[in-house]
């Protein structure tokens, strides 16, 4: 099955130098590079990058929240608020300064199930259990118990579309002429 994903290589692997070698990963592996540029100070596009809705935002403060129950760390003391929507809202806010702290490298991907293909070679969302091999597991080693302390996102070089509803969305973003 054809079809087209979103990348963005975020301001970590683009100040690490490892756009060119991320780029040869996945043309290594058939996918067809259909797009790419280098993004400078689109706050606009950033801010509605990541999504506003409660489901989305609570389902991003739960897994903050597991990490935190985890690890033993009141979120109440640490962020101010134990509400898994909150928490949403802190960490949609820590991943918005991130991805506007540096310059970004947004790219559209195509090829035989992108989207899985892609998904596959980047690795687990978080580097320190993301596999050897892939994108992550060789480049990073972040965690979310280090990024909650620090209250900042994960560190994990690469943003990488997760499905077809998405990743239409994403690509009529930040390259409004493909749509």
């Amino acid at each position: 099955m054809l079809e087209q994903t979103l990348v963005i290589l975020k301001p970590d692997a683009y100040a690490r130098s490892l756009t060119g070698e991320i780029i040869a990963r996945f043309e290594r592996c058939g996918l067809r590079l259909e797009q790419i540029r280098i993004s400078r100070g689109e706050h606009a596009i950033i801010e509605d990058h990541y999504p506003r809705d409660d489901e989305w935002l609570t389902g991003v403060g739960g897994k903050t929240l597991a990490d935190y129950e985890r690890l033993g760390i009141s979120a109440k003391e640490k962020i101010g608020t134990d509400d898994a929507a909150e928490i949403g809202r802190t960490v949609r806010r820590w991943l918005v300064d991130f991805l506007g702290s540096g310059p970004l490298v947004p790219m559209v991907l195509s090829g035989n199930r992108a989207i899985e293909t892609v998904r596959k070679l980047v690795g687990n969302t978080l580097p320190v259990a993301a596999a050897p091999g892939t994108i992550r597991g060789d480049y990073s080693s972040d965690s979310a118990d280090l990024a909650n302390d620090q209250s900042r996102p994960v560190r994990n070089l690469i943003h990488a579309s997760g499905d077809p509803e998405e990743a239409a969305r994403e690509i009529k973003l930040w390259f409004p002429g493909l749509a």
